[in-house]
């Protein structure tokens, strides 16, 4: 007996081992995979940081003849087309997660919340191809008409809404990113006032609070970090999006500050140029902006997890 329980103690022990050394083989290869990810980048970007150095980034000259490469215009359209449909897709997204966890009648909630998950599910070129055929003409021929004659002429704002009604540009780019981006930050924000415990509202409400006060003050403290959370997830999403901006933000490489033109991202540049680059330097200058759009997202989610940090100590501080 005593020699089969020695056995099956040791025989644990090995599994146990076993367990701990393939989930830390696991997560070192999730590192070595980054590392390895970001040293091809700084590699193949090697020639064009030599030739063009912290100009690159100051530069929207992109002149692929004259081998004359900037990342300014695709950087700005990266931001810009980003923050526009982060600012679109977060008070919609808050709006949807509402109405399903406290507005929603109990027989809708579940097949309307099933609708919203499955629109994280169609692929990014449907959304391209829709924006390009669909949106873009409609938008061009009802909307844009009217912002460009009644706020075109109002100072400072007016320039943002200035051009030529082409359907295509930075604002109709915005406006697909943000209904791609919905579906993940609504979900999200759904799960997390799920979770919000039945006693802390009921107390609210018997406290004499209205709907939009136990929301207020009740459920959207006690989720913050997850609500944080679902909206950098989107934020990633937005930045590395590719084909469907590619369809409608025109791919020229300028800088404007109205909404109704063309421009550039960088995913949007690498999709259009990287099969075509047969120049050394020009697959440098592509492998250059990866390489920028690499570190955004990294100081995204930096500054994300550091936000979280802090509100958690905050609330340690408070208790």
């Amino acid at each position: 007996m005593q020699t089969s329980s020695a056995q099956k103690l040791k025989r644990q022990q090995q599994l146990d081992a076993l367990f701990v050394g393939s989930t830390r083989f696991f997560a070192i290869l999730v590192l070595a995979s980054l590392g390895g990810i970001l040293l091809s980048l700084i590699l193949g970007a090697m020639p064009s940081i030599e030739k063009f150095g912290f100009g690159f980034f100051t530069s929207s000259n992109w002149d692929v003849v004259a081998s004359e490469y900037g990342a300014l215009a695709p950087i700005y359209g990266t931001i810009v087309t980003s923050g526009l449909a982060l600012l679109i897709a977060v008070p919609v997204s808050f709006g949807i997660a509402v109405f399903l966890t406290e507005l929603c009648p109990v027989w809708l909630r579940k097949p309307l919340g099933i609708c919203v998950e499955l629109l994280a599910g169609i692929p990014s070129i449907i959304y391209g191809m829709w924006g390009l055929f669909v949106f873009a003409p409609f938008f061009a021929e009802h909307f844009q008409p009217f912002f460009i004659e009644y706020f075109g002429a109002i100072p400072v704002i007016g320039s943002l809404f200035q051009g030529a009604p082409m359907g295509i540009g930075i604002f109709t780019a915005s406006l697909i990113l943000a209904i791609m981006i919905i579906p993940f930050i609504a979900s999200v924000m759904r799960d997390v006032f799920e979770i919000t415990p039945q006693p802390l509202k009921e107390a609210a409400y018997g406290l004499g609070s209205t709907q939009w006060e136990v929301i207020r003050n009740v459920v959207l403290p006690y989720t913050k970090a997850g609500v944080i959370g679902g909206i950098i997830l989107g934020l990633g999403r937005a930045l590395g999006e590719t084909m469907a901006v590619t369809f409608v933000i025109g791919n020229t490489f300028n800088i404007s500050p109205s909404l109704f033109n063309s421009g550039v991202s960088i995913t949007s540049a690498l999709a259009n140029e990287f099969a075509e680059a047969v120049d050394p330097l020009h697959l440098s200058s592509l492998l250059y902006l990866g390489l920028i759009l690499f570190f955004i997202t990294f100081v995204v989610l930096c500054f994300a997890k550091i936000l979280l940090l802090r509100m958690q100590q905050s609330e340690g501080k408070k208790s």
